[in-house]
């Protein structure tokens, strides 16, 4: 394992690169890989992002400037914030044993490339990327802004336990570059579709709980998103609703896919590990933010989910 020092020199030595994202891609893993690029651009480098078909209209506009020309054949691959190489989509696994370097913030990484920069103390895989791009670049408005979207997303607007004194710091110096945090904060944060509040408003009527209340679960079945019409943006980050609930400190939300198998996403307070209850299910994170996949149908992944929360809270 390799700090950002080191991860910059040998990002020094490298060109033709090929930066690749996590499936259903959130802002940090966009934020975090279009900075990359545009700083290995202003090194003079040959950079792209590989297209992700999965990515919403929320943060296309951040990672349309770095998309790969189809057919790019790279000399280097770069992976960021990609916990496990089966979190790759389907059209970065022909690189998933040829990854020269994995930038990631998760503890339940893997460690599939040949080199990985790992920090699970930062709050965001941007932070990581901020550090790395400090030894290497200016870091320009156009480089400040996915990676403030990158910091910001992941710790909810600055609101989420794992934001540090460090996470502060280093989103005032991308601002110090000029660049409008408030229509960013606008856009990512206080604007909502009108589909997408019908839908929490659904959930919320539907949540389930458990535990002397302090567990809930809410669902989102495919046949709410076809009675909604709802779009992937729609969809994104309605993990964060279910913690919302006062007197809960463990939030889940159990997302059926069109392939049938269930998303989930659980946030916690110390009580419960989210990380733990999430590996029981084939996946990880952090001990506050984690998630899996899972076969079955809703009522069937959600009596595993309430199994691994009773498992890691009575160990």
């Amino acid at each position: 394992m390799i700090d950002a020092k080191k991860a910059a020199a040998l990002l020094r030595a490298m060109d033709r690169v090929l930066l690749v994202t996590h499936v259903r891609p959130d802002g940090d893993t966009i934020g975090s890989a279009a900075a990359l690029c545009l700083g290995l651009r202003a090194m003079g480098k040959e950079a792209y992002l590989l297209v992700n078909p999965e990515i919403t209209e929320t943060y296309r506009p951040y990672a349309a400037p770095c998309w790969a020309p189809e057919g790019y054949e790279p000399d280097a691959v770069i992976s960021v914030d990609v916990a496990v190489a089966e979190l790759l989509p389907e059209n970065a696994l022909a690189y998933r044993d040829s990854i020269a370097l994995a930038i990631d913030h998760h503890p339940s990484h893997g460690f599939f490339a040949e080199e990985t920069c790992l920090d699970a103390q930062a709050a965001a895989c941007g932070e990581i990327v901020y550090e790395i791009l400090t030894e290497l670049t200016e870091i320009t408005p156009a480089i400040a802004l996915p990676l403030y979207v990158a910091i910001a997303t992941d710790c909810g607007c600055f609101v989420y336990s794992n934001t540090s004194a460090k996470t502060h710091r280093i989103a005032a110096r991308l601002m110090e570059t000029g660049i409008d945090v408030s229509e960013v904060n606008r856009q990512l944060f206080r604007t909502k579709s009108k589909v997408r509040l019908r839908m929490e408003a659904r959930m919320v009527a539907e949540m389930e709980l458990f535990d002397h209340d302090r567990v809930v679960i809410m669902k989102i079945p495919q046949a709410l998103c076809r009675e909604m019409q709802a779009t992937q943006t729609d969809i994104e980050e309605l993990s964060a609703l279910a913690p919302q609930v006062e007197g809960v400190d463990c939030g889940i939300t159990l997302r059926e896919l069109p392939s049938g198998k269930v998303k989930i996403s659980v946030r916690s307070g110390p009580r419960v590990n989210a990380s733990e209850v999430c590996r029981r299910l084939g996946g990880g994170g952090h001990q506050a933010a984690a998630g899996a996949t899972a076969e079955g149908s809703l009522d069937e992944v959600k009596q595993a989910v309430l199994h691994a929360v009773e498992t890691v809270v009575s160990q």
